[in-house]
């Protein structure tokens, strides 16, 4: 099946950071791609910003370079290389001066779409506004791309909102978080909301538990300094586990529109019920093998007490979930990349076929990455005489397969995000006070382990994680389901 792709009008877009890693990896190889698929009308402009003194033939050739090296399989064909670099521009710019602004206004287009993509440290977010605001480009049309993390807490947060607040509108600002840009993620409301078989089932009467895993083989890598100050539950949990947890658990919105959908997000975030002590697992991995540092090694402190993993159990107090309780789990240098939501239904009332059947039970396995896609596994007779033996089979449907056409990835989170920035469609976005609320649930749980004086588990490196986590499934009969690529 071949996607549709609906062209966006002109815009003008200023990546600030645009000599940046995530420039480099994401932002620039996705909007190729974009331009391949033929979404970025031919009018539209692209300008690089950053410290850094550049030519523009020097800005475009760091752009074709990251392409090469991270277009995700899109033929580099150089003719659609040559016609993308050619909307390049590039402007040297000091955030916290007056360097650069003037010419930068002078670049954008006073009639089109305008997208100011903040892919610098949270320290210049403020900044940034203020001078957009200042020279004139803060119009109807413009809009603002910030990064997380957004605040460290909520005090943080807070001032961050308010910072932003003072020279956007709310409707303005789109806080992206990645995860919710997959086809899999934006796919929960699909399964929910479009299919009748699923949304009668979709409650404590038949779901016995929920497990979302986040789970990582690299280590902290070059981002050990900012890691340490905030670990796996700021750094995942906070965003991306809550971002997940709210779209298995929400409501159904009254319409498909970013604050309809945005409402019912928030209203579930702050029905979670605090997390209780013994409900929480924190690790830090070890050394592999001489292969890998240990976690403190790699952030350069061996008395550090940031983990690199957490395993929680929280409940969702509202009718739809009451008494199901939900285990978010995510962490690095663990035995596979995998990020899946496990939706464990209940055994049946009564089994006809005798103890000798074994238990089995439905599960609804949506996969983010990789191999985004879902499957369902369900009770079968195995075939052959003999009796009835029962076994469970999945019913299996990737995406990449189903859906995308032959030898081709399916886009980039990065991807869609932005295209989204320049519709206007908030949707996937986060909103400042779903921002806020996930913080008000995450300090505490973040205070009670400080005041504890709670050290990490050690945990090996290429393993599912401490031998605790295990156990705080154990406690309630339960076990997680194994971490698989």
């Amino acid at each position: 099946m071949v996607s549709r792709v609906i062209p966006v009008d002109p815009f003008d877009l200023v990546i600030f950071g645009g000599t940046g890693d995530l420039a480099r990896r994401k932002i620039l190889p996705g909007l190729f791609r974009r331009h391949c698929a033929g979404q970025i009308p031919d009018e539209a402009a692209i300008i690089g910003a950053a410290r850094t003194q550049h030519s523009r033939s020097e800005y475009r050739s760091f752009a074709a370079e990251a392409i090469r090296e991270f277009a995700n399989g899109q033929p580099c064909d150089e003719g659609a290389l040559a016609a993308f670099l050619d909307r390049l521009q590039y402007v040297a710019i000091d955030a916290r001066g007056t360097q650069g602004w003037a010419e930068l206004a002078g670049q954008v287009h006073p009639d089109r779409v305008r997208a100011f993509y903040f892919s610098v440290g949270p320290a210049l977010f403020g900044d940034l506004a203020e001078r957009i605001h200042l020279h004139g480009m803060a119009t109807d049309d413009a809009r603002i791309v910030v990064e997380k993390p957004f605040g460290h807490d909520l005090a943080s947060a807070r001032a961050l909102n308010a910072t932003l607040a003072a020279h956007f509108q709310e409707g303005q600002i789109y806080r992206i978080d990645h995860y919710l840009g997959k086809e899999t993620v934006q796919n929960l409301m699909a399964i929910r909301f479009g299919n009748m078989l699923f949304e009668p089932l979709w409650n404590s009467q038949y779901v016995d538990h929920i497990q979302i895993t986040v789970a990582e083989t690299v280590g902290v890598g070059g981002r050990g300094e900012y890691y340490d100050k905030a670990g796996a539950m700021r750094d995942m949990v906070q965003n991306h586990l809550m971002q997940l947890l709210c779209l298995i658990a929400m409501e159904p919105p009254a319409k498909f529109d970013p604050d309809a959908v945005r409402d019912e997000k928030l209203k579930v975030i702050r029905a979670l019920d605090p997390v209780e002590p013994h409900h929480i697992v924190r690790g830090q991995y070890e050394a592999q093998d001489g292969a890998h540092p240990s976690y403190r090694d790699a952030v350069g402190d061996p008395r550090s007490s940031t983990e690199s993993y957490i395993a929680l159990k929280t409940h969702v107090s509202n009718w739809r979930w009451a008494g199901t309780p939900i285990y978010l789990r995510t962490g690095k240098r663990l035995v596979a990349r995998s990020s899946v939501i496990n939706v464990m239904f209940k055994d049946a009332p009564h089994s006809i076929f005798g103890q000798e059947a074994g238990r089995h039970a439905n599960v609804l396995s949506i996969r983010l990455q990789p191999n985004e896609g879902i499957t369902l596994l369900v009770t079968i007779k195995e075939p052959g005489p003999g009796g009835m033996r029962l076994v469970d089979v999945p019913l299996d449907m990737t995406f990449a397969k189903a859906l995308g056409p032959e030898g081709e990835d399916p886009p980039d989170a990065y991807e869609r995000l932005i295209m989204d920035v320049i519709r206007g469609n908030q949707t996937l976005f986060m909103r400042g006070d779903e921002v806020e609320a996930a913080w008000a649930w995450t300090d505490p749980i973040i205070a009670g382990w400080k005041s504890r004086g709670e050290v990490p588990k050690p945990y090996e490196s290429g393993s599912n994680g401490p031998g605790d986590a295990d156990l705080l499934m154990q406690r309630d009969r339960r076990a997680w389901r194994g971490i698989k690529p």
